[in-house]
C-alpha cells in the first residue's frame, strides 16, 4: 500500500494491528491461550558427589605408594 500523509498512515497502522489482533484471538480460540513451555523440558540432573574415602581406588588400591604395603618378599 502506498502512503501519501500522515493520517493515512496512521489509519493504516491501525487497521495492521486490528487485524493482527484479530488473528491472534481466532488462533487463541483454536489453540487455546499462551502459556509457558514448562520446566520438565528445562530440568537438569543435578551432580552427585559420593564420599571417596571408603572407596577402594582412592584408599586401599593406592597404599603400597605410601610404605604400607611392601612389594618386596
Amino acid at each position: 500500500m502506498k502512503v501519501n500523509n500522515m493520517k493515512e498512515l496512521l489509519e493504516y497502522v491501525s487497521n495492521k494491528q486490528k487485524e493482527r489482533s484479530h488473528s491472534h484471538y481466532e488462533v487463541a480460540k483454536v489453540h487455546g491461550p499462551c502459556r509457558g513451555m514448562g520446566n520438565r523440558r528445562y530440568k537438569v540432573n543435578q551432580k552427585s558427589s559420593f564420599s571417596k574415602f571408603k572407596k577402594y581406588s582412592y584408599g586401599n588400591r593406592w597404599r603400597y605408594n605410601s610404605g604400607g604395603i611392601s612389594l618386596q618378599n
